[in-house]
């Protein structure tokens, strides 16, 4: 039987209670960031709806909602960069969730070829501009 999800109970049971009711936004949409489960880095931020975010427990590999195709999409299955998903965990009001992962294949996460998708910092140059250098 497929898994599904109740809609959030009050504020009491939402942040104290052991229901899990992910609180979806308005197009349906979990944020998602997935971390490195062996070092902590932050890895990729993306999304789930419902059918991919029971997917992922199902399953126990990370699965997203594509906003770009519209689709469902299962991390890694071209690139081989499949995420085992460690643990999962969602904030006070269950409205965001981190993923702990075991990266497969080369075990990078951007399609840049890249191991993380944050690999620029945001630097503020003379107070009135703003540019990206590469991580160090």
């Amino acid at each position: 039987m497929p898994i599904s999800f109740a809609p959030p109970g009050d504020k009491a049971a939402l942040e104290e209670g052991l229901a899990f009711t992910p609180k979806f936004d308005r197009d349906g949409l979990i944020n998602v960031v997935a971390v490195g489960a062996a070092h902590g880095e932050v890895l990729m931020v993306a999304h789930m709806n419902a059918q991919s975010l029971a997917r992922t427990l199902e399953t126990g590999e990370a699965w997203y909602w594509s906003r770009s195709r519209q689709a469902l999409w299962r991390k890694g299955e071209t690139s081989g960069q499949l995420q085992r998903v460690v643990e999962m965990r969602t904030d006070c009001d269950q409205d965001a969730l981190v993923i702990r992962v075991e990266v497969g294949g080369d075990g990078g996460c951007c399609h840049t070829g890249r191991h993380s998708c944050f690999y620029r910092v945001v630097a503020a140059t003379d107070g009135s501009s703003v540019r990206l250098a590469a991580d160090a």
